[in-house]
């Protein structure tokens, strides 16, 4: 009987691990924090600015932030931060940069001041490639110091 449920147990375990989607990974504490982390880990923001009602958001959650080469990129590169901008800190944060319209995509420098930000972006190949553009701008920036 032990040993069946070991078996169910190990079988169980597998599955989930399956079935756990792999996707660009967002901090879970404040902005405060992602900042702080950033400095520390010498990357730029990612800063996904949605609303729980907004289709595009969650279509590019599902679609594009699920993409392999979008978030073994982002993983890599970036400190990824969601903020829900009609909760908490979200609503603050959305004043002060602006941000009208959903999804809004940014990177941000380590002062969390904006770099640039993904507008008229039609797939996850122009995500990507844009994202790449900022990371070689900022390293030919700080190289030149």
């Amino acid at each position: 009987m032990k040993r069946i449920l070991v078996l169910v147990f190990f079988v169980s375990l597998s599955f989930i691990s399956c079935a756990q989607e792999k996707r660009i990974n967002f901090e879970k504490g404040t902005f405060k924090e992602a900042l702080a982390k950033a400095v520390k880990e010498d990357k730029l923001i990612f800063m996904d600015c949605y609303t729980t009602w907004c289709r595009p958001c969650k279509e590019i959650s599902k679609y594009v932030f699920t993409q392999e080469p979008i978030y073994t990129f982002f993983n890599k590169n970036f400190i990824n931060i969601k903020i829900d901008v009609e909760k908490g800190e979200g609503i603050e944060i959305a004043k002060h940069y602006g941000v009208k319209s959903y999804p809004t995509l940014l990177v941000l420098n380590q002062k969390g001041e904006i770099l640039s930000d993904f507008e008229d972006l039609r797939t996850a190949k122009d995500l990507l490639e844009k994202a790449k553009e900022i990371l070689k701008f900022k390293s030919n920036t700080t190289s030149s110091k």
